[in-house]
């Protein structure tokens, strides 16, 4: 489902009531993420997130086990969309990955 206008994009989340916003609460408040960035790939529509997810609860974890924790977290939201992608970091990790890109 992709909106061809701004009306029906706007249409759209009204109807999911799913936005960056949305998600961003319900994650820093589950899982006590210290940074969240979220895009809407979708141009406006609300269907097609991507995310970075920086939280302490990811310590000593897999990726696929982080990525369980994030979707279990986002259960319903992700159900009524439709492309979701979290890239997951421990704290730690996204240091040195923001070091990375400064470089």
């Amino acid at each position: 489902m992709s909106a061809r206008t701004d009306a029906e994009a706007s249409q759209n989340q009204a109807v999911t009531g799913i936005t960056p916003d949305t998600l961003r609460v319900k994650l820093v408040e589950k899982l006590e993420a210290q940074h969240v960035q979220i895009e809407d790939l979708s141009g406006g529509c609300g269907q097609m997130f991507e995310a970075i997810i920086v939280s302490p609860q990811f310590s000593k974890k897999t990726t696929l086990a982080r990525h369980r924790l994030v979707n279990g977290t986002l259960k319903d939201e992700i159900a009524a969309i439709h492309a979701w992608t979290p890239k997951c970091f421990t704290p730690e990790e996204w240091e040195k990955k923001k070091g990375e890109m400064s470089s």
